[in-house]
């Protein structure tokens, strides 16, 4: 192995349903790989179906890090994830053996890859004033609200996203200046990363949304909406919390509450799936170093074989 490859880490990225998690086994079963998940809903216990989380016998061929590290009620931010991420490719790296990310959390490959920008911390006293404010107009005034301030993150941010509209909010009212002015300046880096990103991208997008609805069906039959209604009878979970907003967990959190029915449930989770996996193809997309190899075909895993052949031998 050369001395460049052993600098470079393996990103394989790509939307959901994609194929990474069988082109990583493929990775594994050739090479001394352990995976880093760069996934923020499988780090999260009693979250296994809906995120599509490797199976107890995929993880005991295969050591994955960074999955079932914290509780549903917990937050973890990007800048959480990089500390973790890097601390882990030093272990890996310790023990002989080869560090692959893995996921398709696209912000958690930036803050790897580029670094972090040094944004404010929580205040709670901000937070709580514009928790009871948002409980008196509702998210999309205060959307309303942050368009004024802050219209390129606004452009970016769903109506009723409460918690990332309540964060640039957040930030406007601790810095006086718009979250995505502060996003925009020179990242803070605590070293050079150099990656390989592998970009799992299906040419036609009708196959991708065949597979969403798929999954999602066989996620159903697998138990889904009962792991769904475990965390539900917990108490203590709410729909302001990352965790419960996940894709699919956040439409049968409304069927659970009386809000919508199994169909309606069904439909609004696929169409969310979908329009995160156009997400991640938009960011992915963005980036001119990536290796782009085509999704959703036969070929994917020998092709993703491939290059990283060519980078480890």
């Amino acid at each position: 192995m050369s001395q460049d490859s052993e600098a470079t880490l393996i990103c394989l990225a790509g939307p959901t349903a994609s194929g990474k998690s069988a082109a990583a086994r493929a990775i594994a079963s050739r090479w001394p790989v352990e995976v880093i998940n760069v996934d923020s809903a499988t780090i999260y216990r009693g979250m296994d179906i809906g995120t599509a989380k490797p199976s107890r016998a995929e993880q005991l061929d295969t050591t994955h890090h960074l999955l079932d590290i914290l509780d549903p009620l917990d937050a973890y931010s990007a800048a959480n994830f990089r500390r973790d991420a890097l601390r882990c490719v030093q272990e890996i790296r310790a023990r002989g053996n080869i560090p692959l990310l893995a996921g398709g959390t696209m912000l958690y490959f930036k803050a790897l890859r580029e670094g972090l920008n040094d944004l404010p911390s929580a205040d709670p006293d901000i937070r709580l004033e514009l928790e009871q404010r948002a409980t008196r107009i509702g998210w999309p005034a205060m959307h309303t609200e942050l368009a004024q301030i802050d219209p390129d993150t606004a452009k970016r941010l769903s109506q009723n996203d409460s918690q990332r509209i309540q964060r640039a909010l957040e930030i406007w009212h601790i810095t006086g200046t718009p979250m995505s002015v502060l996003l925009n300046a020179p990242a803070q880096r605590d070293a050079p990363v150099k990656t390989l990103t592998l970009s799992l991208e299906p040419t036609e997008r009708s196959v991708l949304h065949q597979t969403i609805a798929i999954r999602f069906d066989q996620m159903l039959e697998a138990g889904l909406l009962q792991e769904v209604q475990t965390l539900h009878a917990r108490g203590d979970l709410h729909t302001n919390l990352p965790s419960v907003r996940c894709v699919g967990y956040r439409q049968l959190w409304s069927l659970l509450e009386g809000e919508t029915d199994l169909t309606t449930a069904r439909l609004q989770a696929i169409a969310a799936t979908r329009q995160l996996a156009k997400r991640q193809l938009t960011w992915l997309r963005s980036l001119p170093e990536r290796k782009p190899i085509q999704a959703c075909v036969p070929t994917t895993v020998d092709a993703v074989v491939q290059e990283v052949a060519a980078l480890l031998n």
